[in-house]
């Protein structure tokens, strides 16, 4: 997976360009993208997108794909979107309680899911990487 890792990198330094995140190699950045990754808890990020939709928070998720300004989450509607399991696995990545790990999540999903759909529409399954090589090569460009 080293063009994961890559990517990951990546992320973390166009993250903390925006001031996003404390450096490229942040384990909290690597949970969010193993999170969004396609063999991940949740099926990646279509899978994260249909799981907001069904948590009755489509309208936010869909803020962070679109072009437009993105809209904060809490931590309570990420608890609520996720649930105790995936969260437990996120917090035991990271070595932090699940609320903590929630914490997490609200402050980055909505920069690493924008960053990740530039063009304001979900990729296509198996297109992520495609994407994320896209982003990667814009901050190497």
């Amino acid at each position: 997976m080293g063009l994961f890792d890559g990517i990951v990198g990546g992320l973390g330094q166009l993250l903390d360009g925006a001031g996003q995140t404390g450096d490229a190699g942040n384990p909290a950045l690597e949970a969010v993208t193993a999170l969004l990754s396609g063999d991940g808890a949740v099926g990646g990020l279509s899978g994260l997108a249909a799981k907001f939709e069904q948590g009755g928070l489509g309208e936010v998720m869909q803020s962070w794909i679109g072009t437009g300004a993105n809209q904060p989450v809490s931590v309570e509607q990420i608890q609520q979107v996720l649930g105790s399991g995936v969260l437990g696995d996120i917090a035991g990545r990271l070595g932090v309680a699940p609320d903590q790990a929630a914490n997490v999540l609200a402050q980055m999903l909505p920069a690493v899911v924008d960053k990740l759909t530039p063009g304001g529409q979900l990729p296509a399954e198996g297109d992520l990487m495609a994407s994320a090589q896209q982003l990667l090569g814009k901050l190497l460009g």
